[in-house]
């Protein structure tokens, strides 16, 4: 799935096609990517036809495009990736791409008219016209906007560690309060975003902390420390275009990321560690697996 630097990596490449790009056509094409949308393939296309896009957003794996107000009504086209979607920027006559659900006609005063592809092999990810909410925090709503706002469908999701709102400092005290596994915490988006399933094996090989350790085990240098090396890893695999184990996950141009030439733990199971030369340990874990180094991150 998708986590925050590969979508990240996609927000970066909407971003100058199409803010201030205007919509001019919308075609559905399997209304399966509309699952998010409140109402049907025919309201999701009259809320953007002819109207602008005012910047390309994100919070954790959530990516929204602003538009322009309508009735006074803040809105966004949000999209989710889930498993396997994909946002292509293409010439407008291009054909189909294969997997395409959705594709959106727009004129950029200075790149012309484009097509906004959602491709999705899978059908796990969606597109929505979402209301904007306020944030709770008057802070902007997610990373690539000024606007204190944020989808109503986003609007749960916890700030991700990139984020320059991101309360560092509660999050920490939240997690000492929690008798559960860090790597579980870790992935409670409600807590903070972003951080998936091989970020985080990456980011606790990186601190030295086993998977399975309790929150309220660790200390607030630890978690400090922690946090440090998250950001460090989601910065490299942005560095780095994103993780690729395959076709699925590219770029809005259609290129994969190469940051799994860098996993330390993630997917390397049986081989040896980086730092110590031990073999890293494979663990079945929440319908996933769990990689770690035994000697490196020893449970405490």
């Amino acid at each position: 799935m998708p986590e925050l630097p590969e979508v990240e990596v996609v927000r970066h490449g909407l971003a100058p096609a199409v803010t201030g790009a205007r919509v001019l056509s919308v075609d559905v094409l399997d209304e399966r990517a509309l699952t998010r949308h409140p109402r049907d393939a025919a309201d999701f296309v009259g809320r953007l036809e002819g109207r602008e896009v005012r910047a390309a957003a994100r919070r954790g794996k959530f990516l929204w495009l602003p538009l322009d107000e309508r009735a006074g009504e803040p809105e966004a086209l949000v999209a989710h990736l889930g498993m396997s979607g994909q946002m292509l920027l293409r010439d407008p006559d291009t054909p189909l791409e294969r997997h395409e659900r959705v594709r959106l006609r727009v004129e950029h005063a200075r790149h012309g008219v484009l097509a906004v592809v959602f491709a999705d092999q899978r059908t796990f990810g969606s597109l929505a016209v979402d209301a904007l909410l306020p944030t709770p925090d008057a802070a902007p709503g997610g990373y690539g906007t000024a606007d204190p706002l944020v989808p109503s469908q986003v609007a749960h999701i916890a700030r991700d560690p990139l984020d320059p709102a991101f309360d560092e400092r509660d999050v920490i005290t939240r997690i000492r309060r929690r008798s559960s596994a860090i790597k579980r915490i870790l992935l409670d988006q409600s807590l903070v975003s972003g951080i998936g399933n091989i970020y985080a094996d990456e980011s606790l090989w990186a601190a030295r902390i086993h998977p399975e350790t309790h929150g309220t085990a660790l200390s607030v240098q630890a978690l400090r420390r922690l946090f440090a090396e998250v950001r460090l890893v989601l910065e490299k695999a942005l560095a780095e275009g994103g993780t690729s184990f395959d076709a699925q996950y590219v770029n809005v141009n259609g290129q994969a990321g190469y940051f799994a030439h860098s996993l330390n733990a993630y997917g390397r199971g049986g081989k040896p560690c980086p730092r110590c030369g031990g073999p890293i340990r494979r663990e079945a874990f929440m319908n996933r697996s769990s990689h770690y180094c035994p000697r490196c991150q020893r449970r405490r």
